[in-house]
């Protein structure tokens, strides 16, 4: 759930950006049909079977295009729904529930898809101690909502962003001129409360952090015979990633061989949409 004051500080900007898009001077359709502002209600009704998540930034988005709607939620974040059931039901001016109903719903469908996946994801993973990760291939101005349904499905997010943790890619080390360089300058510049990890994409280069003395290994778009490997050799001295063509079919195998932490950006750049749907509008006065 994402808390109020969170919200108003992290979030509304976001939903009123995205209300600006799709309102660049007025609702045309609305203001036709609904001259005078009454209230009335809406149902939320699921159209297919998933994890419900989003449900704070949906009411949100109500909110502030009018401070007196309320939603009233049978459901809360992370719950599986079925298709058919009555999500909720969403009061107020209905100018304001016919505006914000596809900002919404978008925002819902989009986190709900993406919690739903994450969940189907991360059940590929019980009884490992792999943990899964998101990552930064997230929709442009969509992070916030992307990273919390992720957790709402079960994984834990990676770094929020650049400013969050190092972590020191292919060109990063191509800048330094080598592994090694590249953890030297790192550790030298960022604060000693500071992981280091560092990509590697051969044994030599595991072998090269091992030395340097990195945090957190990530071993990138490797075999599973060449990532079996490089967890022996690390044995323990540095925590492991397993990142680069991650699939759903490739869970299991990766957490046999050990690594401690598996990423994969399809959880946010390719899950589908959960199909919800504002229905039976009622004017009730």
């Amino acid at each position: 759930m994402i808390n109020g004051v969170t919200m108003k500080i992290n979030v509304d900007d976001y939903i009123i950006n995205t209300l600006k898009e799709d309102i660049t001077s007025e609702d045309v359709s609305t203001n036709a049909v609904m001259p005078d502002s009454k209230q009335g209600k809406a149902d939320l009704i699921c159209k297919q079977d998933g994890i419900i998540c989003g449900l704070d930034v949906f009411e949100r988005t109500f909110k502030i295009l009018d401070e007196g709607s309320r939603f009233e939620a049978n459901f809360k974040d992370g719950d599986e729904v079925k298709k058919g059931d009555l999500i909720g039901v969403i009061y107020g001016d209905v100018k304001a529930i016919l505006s914000g109903e596809r900002t919404g719903l978008n925002y819902l469908q989009r986190m709900s898809g993406i919690a739903t996946m994450t969940r189907e994801y991360v059940n590929e993973l019980e009884g490992f101690k792999t943990v899964l990760l998101d990552t930064r291939k997230t929709t442009p101005n969509m992070r916030p909502f992307e990273k919390h349904a992720v957790t709402v499905g079960g994984a834990t997010n990676h770094r929020y962003n650049l400013s969050d943790g190092v972590l020191l890619k292919d060109n990063h080390i191509g800048a330094a001129g080598s592994v090694t360089r590249a953890i030297e300058m790192a550790k030298a510049y960022a604060p000693f409360v500071r992981k280091i990890e560092i990509e590697t994409e051969t044994l030599e280069q595991v072998q090269e952090a091992i030395d340097a003395g990195a945090d957190i290994i990530m071993l990138d778009n490797m075999d599973n015979d060449t990532m079996r490997k490089a967890v022996e050799m690390i044995d323990g001295r540095a925590q492991t990633e397993c990142s680069g063509n991650v699939t759903k079919a490739r869970l299991r195998e990766i957490a046999e061989i050990g690594v401690d932490f598996v990423s994969c950006g399809a959880l946010t750049h390719s899950a589908p949409i959960m199909d919800v749907s504002l229905k039976n509008l009622t004017v009730t006065d």
